[in-house]
């Protein structure tokens, strides 16, 4: 072993153990503000931002030296760089720590030399926001910091009046409601952070395994088998995990192998999985942790969430079961008996308490009225343990200490991505440009609610592209929320109809990540994949506007029964006649014009006027009868021929 090797193991073990000592303290405050005590909000962000950017630094440091390890003097380098960014990074928190304390003990005010700490905190955060998700949401923060310093000289609706860099920082660093260490760095801590250590706790005793073969049970009499299983089993698996990657990766290495064994393409494997990851975080009970601060932002309660959310989760896993379905008839692909390996044995039911009790927790928790965060804490304590009747756990304690450091790491980073995030909640609270925007849109859409939506569903998308869902929630709820509730839309469902397009841009090419994510492990072309991805999740641009123009199905708002029958058997049967269009498949292969028919038909029969949807619904209903009719014709002269 030479000597540059023997420097760079020595330093990569450095940064692993600093990495796992600053991700136990973060995850112990976690835990302990969650359901043992408070902590002083100041010192709360001041310490998660210091421990999250010692596990920034060392996580991207470690992630980059595994693809192009360094040595020599451009790895001293790397570790200047990563001792600056250090250095500078905890001397802006503590000014930040100290400037807060000042304001609650008497008046003072933010000087100029206190512009120079925050200054280099944007700075630090910015770049490790660069290394850890990627030039996109570097660039949200970027144009956070820059629009404050030189918008005054921006044409039209871009201009403001200037700020200076005492003012920056007064608005982007030392403030407690916006900026970096404001109300969603507080949400994030208090209450999300909590629930990633919980989903990934859940993942790591077990319990993802033990699910995938319930739902292999549950869809053993389908033609679409391994393709139901995964649907069914992401919508399950992302509800815990709430990341789209973690779910393909946690299911999809099981589910793409036995849907192309099955027979279907591996384009088709790589789509339907990414499809039914990305849909886990819409799917209650747990979602992620959008839906988390979604709750506290519109402050309707977690619960309340859960339960608006529950029907267009349906609604699009309905329509994934519907477009395998198809594309199973179109195949030939019959149903298969179970093989011995997907059987339930004994110790699969022993271990499915390992997701059903501490969900169930959860539910509890809220219905007997304690915090999101409390409600986490048990979900924790419930996972800990009930591990124990995992063989797989008792034989190997320690992989659930390495879970909690996993969650812990993943809160880190998440963190960092919550201070670009910040960055422009602050800078468009103080320029007011978000309700500029929203006076554009307005002129744009005209008095038409349709047109402003599909204008906000557009911008979401192009705002969301290649984000993880919460930052895309958030940056497109900041942008284009005010505009959807200026048009009379309410609160939470303004919320709802950008969450779901911030989800929906993990399938939008072409930067579909969830695609990107699916297709190497089906040995697929990513771009097809994408496209494929897209075409099967085309009803999660559909479902927005159904609650949009038919808020009842949120229920808790506006909510009556007979109405909410009604648009629920609407949404269904537009579903599959959008379904079988896009496959050019029903029983039989459909004709151009049957597949134009469908389309018209399904997009006619969510038209809130009667005199509209009734007759559409009674061509799709003989629409359905037609193809039936001439499926049967056709066994029928197979038989006659035989």
């Amino acid at each position: 072993m030479t000597e540059n090797t023997q420097v760079f193991n020595g330093t990569a073990k450095l940064y692993v153990f600093t990495s796992a000592i600053a991700c136990v303290g973060l995850g112990t405050i976690a835990v302990y503000s969650s359901g043992l005590g408070l902590i002083d909000p100041t010192f709360h962000r001041a310490a998660g931002f210091a421990l999250a950017l010692i596990v920034a630094i060392s996580t991207s440091r470690i992630r980059r030296e595994a693809k192009s390890p360094a040595t020599g003097i451009r790895a001293t380098l790397h570790l200047v760089t990563d001792l600056a960014l250090l250095v500078a990074g905890l001397w802006s928190i503590l000014s930040f720590n100290f400037v807060q304390t000042q304001m609650n003990v008497a008046l003072y005010d933010v000087s100029n030399s206190d512009a120079w700490p925050a200054l280099a905190g944007l700075v630090v955060f910015l770049e490790l926001c660069r290394r850890l998700w990627g030039w996109g949401l570097f660039g949200v923060g970027a144009f956070g910091v820059l629009y404050l310093l030189f918008g005054q000289n921006l044409p039209g609706i871009l201009e403001h009046t200037g700020f200076s860099m005492k003012e920056v920082a007064e608005a982007l660093w030392y403030n407690t409601n916006k900026g970096v260490f404001g109300a969603i760095t507080n949400i994030v801590l208090s209450t999300v952070f909590i629930f990633i250590i919980f989903g990934v706790l859940l993942e790591g005793t077990g319990a993802g395994h033990t699910l995938l073969k319930f739902a292999f049970l549950a869809t053993r009499k389908t033609s679409g088998g391994p393709a139901h299983a995964a649907i069914l089993a992401s919508s399950m698996f992302g509800t815990m995990s709430g990341s789209t990657v973690a779910n393909i990766v946690g299911t999809g290495t099981f589910t793409i192998p036995m849907i192309k064994k099955r027979g279907f393409s591996p384009t088709f494997a790589a789509g339907i999985e990414a499809t039914a990851s990305s849909g886990g975080q819409i799917m209650p009970p747990i979602m992620g942790a959008a839906a988390l601060v979604m709750a506290d932002l519109t402050g309707v309660g977690y619960l309340n969430i859960i339960v608006a959310a529950l029907f267009p989760a349906l609604f699009y896993y309905f329509s994934l079961f519907s477009a395998v379905t198809v594309e199973s008839r179109r195949q030939g692909i019959e149903v298969q008996a179970l093989t011995i390996n997907d059987k339930i044995t004994k110790v699969d039911l022993i271990n499915s308490v390992l997701f059903i009790g501490p969900i169930l927790t959860v539910i509890g928790s809220l219905l007997a009225g304690y915090s999101t965060s409390a409600a986490g804490f048990y979900a924790v304590i419930a996972v800990l343990i009930l591990s124990i009747v995992n063989p797989e756990v008792r034989a190997d304690p320690m992989r659930v200490w390495r879970s909690f450091l996993k969650g812990s790491q993943s809160g880190a980073t998440l963190l960092v991505a919550i201070a670009a995030i910040g960055i422009l909640v602050g800078s468009l609270d103080s320029t007011g440009l978000g309700l500029k925007l929203a006076n554009v849109i307005a002129e744009i859409r005209g008095e038409s609610l349709f047109s402003a939506l599909l204008v906000a569903m557009v911008g979401a998308l192009i705002l969301g592209m290649g984000m993880p869902t919460l930052p895309a929630y958030l940056i497109i709820i900041l942008v284009m929320g005010p505009a959807i509730q200026a048009l009379g839309v309410s609160m939470l469902t303004a919320h709802m109809f950008v969450f779901y397009y911030g989800v929906a841009s993990s399938l939008t090419p072409p930067v579909a990540i969830a695609a990107y994510a699916a297709a190497p492990i089906a040995g697929a072309n990513p771009l097809m994949t994408a496209f494929m991805a897209f075409r099967l999740g085309m009803a999660k641009f559909i479902i927005p506007f159904v609650f949009a123009f038919y808020p009842t199905v949120l229920i808790i708002e506006e909510f009556s029964l007979l109405p909410f029958i009604w648009i629920v058997f609407r949404t269904c049967f537009c579903i599959w006649l959008f379904s079988s269009a896009l496959s050019g498949y029903d029983r039989r292969k459909l004709s151009w014009p049957e597949i134009i028919v469908r389309f018209v038909v399904a997009f006619t029969m969510l038209v809130p006027t009667f005199a509209i949807h009734i007759p559409a619904i009674l061509i799709g209903m003989g629409l359905i009868a037609f193809d039936i009719r001439l499926s049967r014709n056709v066994i029928t002269k197979s038989e006659g021929a035989t």
